[in-house]
């Protein structure tokens, strides 16, 4: 009951519950996608159409927002004239996006080809149509994402997280209106309509709660430079981070057909278990945080550890669970119509090993986002080189020897190193603060 009586805990466990909503949602639309496709071309072709997106939304979009919100805070304390700084963080975020989508279109037919070699020109058309449709996502996902943090930061967390569960739904929708006469359109189509709609619904709650305030954009203020100054070290680490699961499909593309669609299906129960912890994670604690450590840093360590303590056993005991009943789980999700039972062999076996990464994705999470309200983005900079570093040579190492199994192996490996090497991080700068 105690964790009732924190209000820090009480809008983790609502976030969680939400995410768990909006996810379990997402993850139904999954088993339609598994039933309707199995492991096949389409399938494959659509997870490489969406890979960039993805990546610079994740790398360079998220970045944006993660050190826009600590400098954000830290604007708010000399200044009641926040529209500024918001226009900035809206000019920008629409600026790099629009640039990427450009550049993406641009080097799509070298990217593609170069990258994932040996397959027909069938298969090649089917990643461009997809892409195409997927591109303009990047400038949605963008503002989506910037809106998303301002209503967080004032305690506005439950539209964020139903918000997502449109994506999923407009994808449901768009499978069942081309399932028959344009397959090969339908995930990408959807994904664009749902990023639309999920934006629409955004603007229209941060309008009327008069969260929106932007005015002239204003490059000059002190928190604007401190916030340029962090920015190209966090997009480096997010980058670097980033370039994990592409290099994981990368290999996985040299391997039989069906091996990407394994990874991804392998992927989505410890991707939902993260998911819904860290959308919780990142949504309150940043912002927590950051007010925090302006506050005192003191107490901002103490309450970071007594968070990773509670949070990573609660994580390990959850794991355990689903580790026990990984192919039953499989089975149970996906198995039906294309996907076969041989089909469960394989992807219960890259379910298992992804989620002994579970627990060390949690609490590298409370750890990144500690590290990113205190602006300490240059180490895990370096952090992310390691980790990026690790994985190619694991990746070559372990798929040569496990295949498949080999990527998910390296990909675990690396999110634990990179989680020790966090943790070992702030224990030092704890120790400094204490000794000041």
């Amino acid at each position: 009951m105690d964790y009732l009586k924190n209000p820090v805990s009480r809008n983790i466990i609502l976030i969680g519950v939400l995410t768990m909503f909006a996810k379990g949602f997402g993850f139904f639309k999954e088993t339609i996608i598994a039933s309707t496709y199995g492991l096949s071309e389409i399938l494959d072709t659509f997870y490489i159409a969406v890979l960039i997106p993805n990546f610079i939304n994740n790398v360079f979009l998220s970045a944006l927002g993660s050190v826009f919100i600590p400098n954000y805070v830290r604007e708010s304390k000399i200044s009641k004239n926040l529209g500024p700084f918001q226009a900035n963080g809206f000019v920008i975020t629409a600026g790099i996006s629009l640039i990427f989508i450009v550049i993406s279109v641009l080097v799509t037919d070298v990217y593609v080809e170069h990258f994932f070699t040996g397959h027909t020109d069938i298969y090649y058309q089917l990643i461009k149509t997809q892409f195409y449709y997927i591109s303009p996502c990047i400038l949605l996902w963008g503002i989506s994402s910037l809106i998303s943090k301002l209503l967080n930061l004032n305690d506005e967390f439950t539209i964020p997280v139903i918000s997502g569960v449109l994506i999923p739904l407009s994808i449901l929708s768009a499978i069942f209106i081309w399932r028959d006469s344009s397959p090969e359109i339908a995930l990408a189509v959807g994904t664009l309509v749902g990023s639309f709609l999920q934006l629409s619904v955004l603007l229209m709650i941060a309008s009327r709660k008069k969260i929106l305030v932007l005015g002239v954009p204003n490059f000059k203020s002190k928190n604007v430079k401190l916030m340029f100054a962090q920015l190209p070290a966090k997009v480096s680490s997010g980058f670097l981070t980033g370039l994990l699961p592409v290099t994981d499909q990368f290999f996985a593309a040299q391997l039989a057909i069906g091996s990407i669609a394994a990874l991804n299906f392998g992927l989505k129960v410890p991707a939902l278990l993260t998911t819904i912890a860290i959308v919780a994670i990142n949504s309150v604690l940043l912002p927590f945080f950051s007010k925090l450590a302006v506050e005192s840093e003191k107490k901002a360590f103490t309450a970071l550890f007594k968070i990773i303590r509670h949070l990573f056993l609660i994580s390990l005991t959850i794991t355990i669970m689903f580790v026990a009943f990984s192919n039953s789980i499989v089975e149970l999700l996906f198995e039906r119509n294309s996907f076969t039972s041989e089909n469960t062999e394989i992807v219960g076996k890259i379910q298992t090993i992804f989620l002994i990464y579970v627990p060390f994705t949690i609490s590298g999470m409370v750890l990144v986002n500690f590290l990113t309200s205190i602006n300490k983005n240059n180490f895990m900079a370096l952090v992310s080189f390691i980790g990026a570093t690790f994985n190619i040579i694991l990746d070559i190492i372990f798929m040569k020897l496990y295949g498949v199994y080999g990527i998910a192996i390296c990909t675990t490996c690396v999110v634990i190193i990179r989680f020790l090497i966090l943790l070992k991080y702030t224990v030092k700068l704890n120790n400094r603060v204490n000794k000041e």
